[in-house]
């Protein structure tokens, strides 16, 4: 086994000279038993906004305090050493802005064997060690708390996790190798890969002690003096320690292998193979079954530096920084100042995508939402599915009564236009057509304020021409959802050589008040995601229509690593709708985008695949493989893959050069947040840098100089 003490880590700690250091403050705390307990408390006091992270520096500070208190426990001057963190925070992880920066295989692997080197510290000082979990507790932060011998958390820490496959690495500085041998294979599956492929699900204080991370829980009011107690009696024998989820020679023999096979099976059908962490977490999860904690370390020492210095860490670092930082602050959003207020929402249409508007307006804005329809019947209807949805939130302790029947009371339904004359943002999302969409407009327009604001949800029509028939087309503006409505994060907020600076600013506050992310995009097909959706699902109908089996296209676009297939894609967002966005594109880009008449005959049949009961699919239904058979000149595999390629290196490209939006990053931000493009991945402008279809394309790449997972 490697032994850490030899290893010279002198060009890691020279890299990190500028990095925030998180200091370990140690006091002497008397306990009521006559026992000294030595308390460390991590806190970056240079930055008190930051929360504290773990650099090299932070760890030797860390690891030299923990020789000192080991020196002292062998003089029998203390009999306990824990560790907390400044208030709120316990700590945050490695810094991954750091992180990001490694490009070697060797100084990846430095930075998990210094992290095993000090962490296990903790639970070598030859006295009981604790972890009082005081709050935020990402990724390292847990590490910490699991090389102690005891763990307290406080009941409202905002969130514990080990959010590393998220990011393309794995727990490296012992989560992957502890953990389940502390709550056994399956809870441990579900902290370290479940949850992390769930957007990044966390953890609150009852979790971590119902699944046994920790030992005892202790309100905020009295957490340190609690933990400090209970600590004192396990320390005296008084409290006994139980770990009912810890596993035993049962679970290790039958249940831990059929576990992560089940597991790797799920994920395989959920995300493909391409991305790499899912799977070497899961690798060293099974491992963590026998052998030794050194072999364990050993493991995730190499698993870590092959991830850490591989191409989709660093595209994920990408596409992390572009979540955290370029969404917050979108390009070319006017002064929030000149926004105006929105104290009524008006929605036309009561359908199903309507209704989930109306529901997310008025839980976030709070204010009075009235949606209108054609008749009383269809208005009845959708009012009937918002209230359902609020007592389904109601139902599950999401909300409380008092709010649920303060949200009953702000939805209302109407048939008669005159009720959205003090409405001052009025939504469309009614029939994709132009002429339908006009025609409420010019109706609507009638009875509300010059200066109330129309948008409209539109998919791929041009909001220019919706708005051109008004009195004020200034007003109008594209806000287009994705759906579930109430899930996905991205709202396209498409701005016309009309629309003014006031409109703009508008749409953009109410984005951020629904908490949604927002990307400015000119008014042109498709926008961002489905013009290029578009390109991409066109790409496959075309190659089927000209022979080449669903198979053979569908493996051969895997390395994208999406979310799923084409053809599932277009079930997803149905048949018909794929087919108009594909003859809107098609009609807007005819050099370009492929139309397809087989597309129109799959959408009359219904469906692509045959499904079970579940809905789970067993394969291509036959009538669809029947309706597109005939072509005569199939592609390859490789044909597919490096046409698509190009061809979404051509078309994004071209967006960029006509000021779609301001540069590839938006573009990114967009597929991410909008189309579920991996963060593996960072989107789609590093993966076609990284194939080389930029440089095939346009002689150049998206990126100068090219970032860190681009190339």
């Amino acid at each position: 086994m490697t032994d850490y003490s030899q290893i010279d880590f002198s060009e890691l700690i020279a890299f990190s000279v500028d990095e925030v250091v998180t200091h370990s403050y140690v006091r002497d705390v008397p306990l009521k038993s006559g026992k000294t307990l030595a308390l460390i408390t991590l806190d970056n006091d240079r930055d008190h906004t930051r929360p504290s992270t773990l650099g090299p520096v932070t760890l030797v500070e860390y690891g030299e305090v923990l020789d000192a208190l080991r020196q002292r426990a062998a003089k029998g001057e203390i009999d306990a050493v824990a560790v907390t963190g400044k208030p709120f925070i316990l700590a945050a992880g490695a810094d991954l802005s750091k992180v990001g920066e490694v490009s070697s295989h060797a100084m990846a692997k430095q930075m998990a064997q210094l992290g095993h080197y000090v962490l296990t510290k903790l639970g070598e000082t030859g006295v009981p060690s604790f972890a009082f979990i005081n709050g935020l507790a990402l990724g390292g932060g847990v590490e910490i708390g699991l090389a102690a011998d005891y763990r307290t958390v406080d009941s409202s820490i905002p969130a514990l996790a080990l959010p590393e496959v998220f990011l393309g690495i794995i727990p490296g500085w012992g989560g992957a190798c502890l953990l389940p041998n502390l709550i056994g294979i399956e809870n441990a599956l579900k902290v370290i890969i479940e949850n992390p492929l769930k957007n990044n699900r966390t953890l609150k204080g009852k979790d971590v002690l119902e699944l046994g991370i920790a030992d005892a829980m202790f309100s905020s009011a009295n957490f340190l003096e609690e933990s400090l107690t209970w600590a004192d009696g396990v320390l005296d024998g008084s409290i006994t320690v139980k770990r009912p989820n810890a596993p035993g020679k049962v679970e290790r023999l039958v249940k831990w292998d059929a576990a992560v096979g089940i597991a790797r099976k799920m994920l395989e059908s959920r995300i493909g193979t391409v991305a790499k962490s899912p799977y070497a977490a899961l690798d060293l999860l099974k491992a963590a079954k026998s052998g030794t904690k050194e072999e364990g370390f050993a493991r995730e020492d190499d698993a870590l530096a092959d991830l850490v210095a591989g191409d989709q860490f660093r595209a994920s670092i990408y596409a992390f920084n572009l979540v955290q930082k370029r969404a917050k602050r979108p390009a070319g959003a006017p002064d929030k100042k000149l926004a105006k207020p929105v104290t009524k929402v008006g929605v036309i249409g009561a359908g199903l995508m309507a209704s989930q508007f109306a529901l997310l307006f008025v839980r976030q804005l709070k204010v009075p939402v009235v949606i209108t329809d054609l008749d009383q019947g269809r208005v009845d209807k959708g009012l009937d599915y918002i209230r359902g949805e609020i007592a389904g939130l109601l139902e599950k302790g999401r909300i409380s009564s008092d709010e649920s029947n303060r949200l009953n009371a702000l939805i209302s339904g109407t048939t008669d236009k005159a009720d959205f004359a003090d409405a001052d943002w009025v939504i469309e999302a009614v029939f994709e057509e132009l002429g339908v969409k006009q025609a409420v407009f010019a109706d609507v327009e009638q009875y509300i304020s010059d200066t109330a604001v129309l948008a409209t949800n539109t998919s791929s029509l041009s909001v220019e021409q919706i708005g051109a028939n008004l009195k004020h087309p200034e007003r109008v503006v594209g806000f287009h959802f994705f759906n579930p409505v109430a899930v996905m994060p991205l709202v396209e907020v498409v701005n016309t050589p009309l629309t003014d600076d006031a409109t703009l600013s508008t749409a953009m506050v109410v984005a951020a008040k629904l908490r949604k992310n927002a990307v400015i995009t000119r008014d042109t097909p498709g926008f961002v995601v489905n013009r290029i959706l578009a390109k991409l699902l066109g790409e496959a109908m075309h190659a089927v229509d000209t022979g080449t089996p669903f198979e053979v296209v569908d493996t051969a676009l895997a390395p994208f690593g999406l979310p799923m297939t084409s053809f599932e894609l277009l079930e997803l967002v149905g048949l018909k709708v794929g087919a108009h966005v594909l003859d809107t594109h098609h009609a807007a880009f005819p050099d370009r985008f492929f139309e397809s008449q087989n597309l129109h005959k799959l959408a009359e049949h219904g469906k692509i695949f045959e499904r079970d009961a579940k809905g789970k699919i067993k394969g291509f239904d036959k009538t669809a493989v029947k309706i597109v058979s005939g072509g005569t000149t199939p592609m390859t595999g490789d044909e597919i893959l490096r046409r698509v390629e190009d061809g979404l290196a051509d078309e994004i490209h071209r967006m960029l050069e006509d000021d779609v939006v301001h540069a590839a990053e938006d573009i990114d931000l967009c597929l991410i947040l909008g189309a579920g493009w991996p963060f593996q991945m960072g989107g789609a402008t590093p993966y076609l840098d990284r194939v080389g279809a930029s440089e095939r394309v346009f002689g150049d790449t998206f990126h100068h100089p090219r970032i860190a997972g681009v190339s």
